[in-house]
């Protein structure tokens, strides 16, 4: 037997970050949410039942973390530096599906999130 494909997700995760192009956003701040879709191998750590062959999911979400951190103006950008920062601290990634939800964004509409969606390949 052989896994054809194998993805670490981590979903929901909420942080509280000051992104956003108006000067209330920056100070204000928001809930945000990131789902992530991780491709690597990891039949080592299937076999052996050992860290060293995978990827650690607290890793991935403290680099996110420092990342969100960051103020930004765009969503888009924060996007392409965490999946940048993913791909330079674990070279095992080989492509990451990233989405990113700002919650009830200061836009004058009823809406619950409004985000961005990439995919990225090494």
């Amino acid at each position: 037997m052989k896994a054809t494909h194998m993805y670490i997700r981590l979903q929901g995760m909420q942080f509280y970050a000051y992104h956003g192009v108006l000067p209330q956003e920056n100070l204000v701040g928001a809930n945000f949410y990131v789902d992530l879709k991780l491709k690597t191998d990891f039949t080592r750590a299937a076999e052996t039942d050992c860290l060293e062959g995978t990827v650690s999911y607290a890793d991935i979400h403290a680099a996110v973390k420092e990342e969100m951190n960051i103020p930004s103006q765009l969503l888009e950008h924060v996007c392409q530096r965490i999946a940048h920062r993913l791909f330079h601290d674990f070279p095992s990634i080989e492509s990451i599906d990233i989405s990113l939800y700002k919650e009830n964004p200061p836009m004058g509409a009823c809406a619950q999130r409004i985000g961005v969606e990439a995919h990225y390949v090494r």
